[in-house]
């Protein structure tokens, strides 16, 4: 999978959580969501630290392309801070392309460190209504496997 790719995903990821955030807490940006939901099943895969560290890399890689991440901080428990920072300070579609590039890069080290087979399925386990097999397509607002 290449950065074009992982970019890809990151959206389609930022996409099925701003339409499930439509029903839920819309105060919560879709990007805060998706590193939430991510959050959990890494924590077992790496422990505490060691997400924090993935996601700290992630940040820092971010802030490189999205320099408003600046005021975004990880808590001790590896959950996000300050993500709501991003609104005040940029437009609604700046905020939004900062969170899928900082998700981007989540998942292009995801796909260094385990390999493109674990974070697929990975994905999967997050998000089990919704298909992720390189083949992704938009109908109704609901990620849907091709045919």
């Amino acid at each position: 999978m290449s950065i074009q790719e992982s970019r890809h995903l990151a959206q389609r990821l930022l996409a099925y959580e701003a339409v499930a955030g439509e029903n839920s807490e819309p105060a919560e940006s879709a990007a805060f969501r998706v590193c939430a939901k991510l959050r959990r099943p890494l924590i077992t895969l790496a422990g505490v630290a060691g997400f924090r560290s993935l996601l700290s890399r992630a940040l820092t890689l971010a802030k490189a392309e999205a320099p408003s991440l600046s005021a975004v901080q990880i808590a001790a428990d590896g959950s996000l801070k300050d993500l709501d920072a991003l609104e005040p300070q940029t437009d609604k579609e700046q905020a939004r392309d900062a969170g899928a590039i900082l998700i981007a890069q989540l998942i292009g080290l995801l796909l260094t460190f385990i390999g493109e087979g674990l974070t697929l399925r990975l994905v999967q386990d997050v998000w089990p209504e919704a298909a992720f097999d390189g083949r992704v397509s938009e109908k109704r607002g609901m990620l849907e496997r091709t045919r």
